[in-house]
């Protein structure tokens, strides 16, 4: 890593210089960022998280921050002596699960994040999908990969029904940043557990997003031979799942990311949480810091 104060003033400007097209191109426009993985665990990469979004916010975009918060939840969950389950990488998710990952997610996870927004000089503001009823959901149906005449029962995760985004566009529009919990409500308002990744994506595809970026802790979408894939199409990412080369936790998060796509979400990158500034360097500059999926 380069010391940053070494650079020279006049390197600076053009560094700056060169991310003006960039910021010419996505002015107005609104980004959402899914954000976890180690991003959400280093704290030095914590403040660059909070500062890459401060500075979009700042020259003119629009940043929404969708967090999980496996670990954390985990954390917690083994504190009350509960052994977390999965099944097809869903957490089967019982009344009392459900209740320790409301106060997770949108109590310590979310709030830190507004904490650390705030504290770079951003003015973030911590929803849940309940607030302004933004996301209705449903009891996930969970069919077995290998036999789809059983039905796995996950307890309360959740499909979502719709979203409404008007609360995150008025706040858009009074330069506030939400910062969104995964949690959606039902017909008799019980609570959902939701997939962040599939909460960010249908979030882009309803508020039209330029463009859907997934933080996560691979370089992005690696072949069979390990290297990067860069950029991708809808058409070859289809290939990658029918020969299997995307599988595990990586299969909901590319699913989410293909379907906005193909929604009109004009570019959806998948980029390693783990660089710093990892969202400034592959919004800003045409240097590639994960996969990029094209709508076509």
């Amino acid at each position: 890593m380069t010391d940053l104060l070494s650079i020279a003033p006049r390197d600076k400007a053009e560094i700056l210089a060169q991310a003006l097209p960039y910021i010419r191109k996505f002015h107005g426009k609104t980004i959402v960022i899914k954000y976890g993985g180690n991003a959400m665990t280093d704290p030095a990469l914590q403040a660059d998280f909070a500062e890459d979004v401060v500075l979009l916010k700042l020259v003119g975009m629009n940043p929404v921050v969708v967090h999980g918060g496996g670990p954390q939840i985990e954390t917690a969950l083994n504190r009350l002596g509960k052994k977390g389950e999965f099944i097809q990488g869903m957490r089967v998710t019982d009344a009392e699960t459900m209740e320790v990952v409301e106060w997770v997610l949108a109590g310590e996870v979310q709030q830190d994040i507004v904490g650390l927004i705030n504290q770079a000089g951003g003015k973030a503001v911590g929803l849940t999908g309940r607030d302004g009823g933004m996301i209705r959901a449903q009891k996930l149906k969970l069919l077995d990969t290998k036999d789809p005449s059983i039905e796995h029962d996950v307890g309360q995760v959740g499909d979502i029904v719709a979203i409404d985004p008007s609360v995150v566009k008025a706040l858009q529009d009074d330069a506030f940043i939400p910062v969104i919990s995964p949690i959606g409500f039902g017909e008799n308002n019980e609570s959902y557990n939701i997939n962040a990744d599939v909460v960010a994506s249908k979030l882009a595809t309803v508020l039209q997003a330029e463009k859907l970026m997934l933080l996560t802790n691979t370089p992005g979408v690696l072949d069979k031979a390990g290297q990067l894939l860069t950029d991708l199409t809808a058409r070859e990412i289809d290939a990658l799942f029918a020969d299997g080369t995307i599988s595990g936790g990586m299969l909901p998060k590319i699913a989410g990311a293909l379907d906005a796509a193909k929604a009109g979400v004009h570019a959806v990158h998948i980029i390693d949480g783990r660089v710093p500034h990892a969202m400034l360097l592959e919004i800003l500059t045409d240097q590639a810091y994960g996969t990029m999926i094209r709508s076509h």
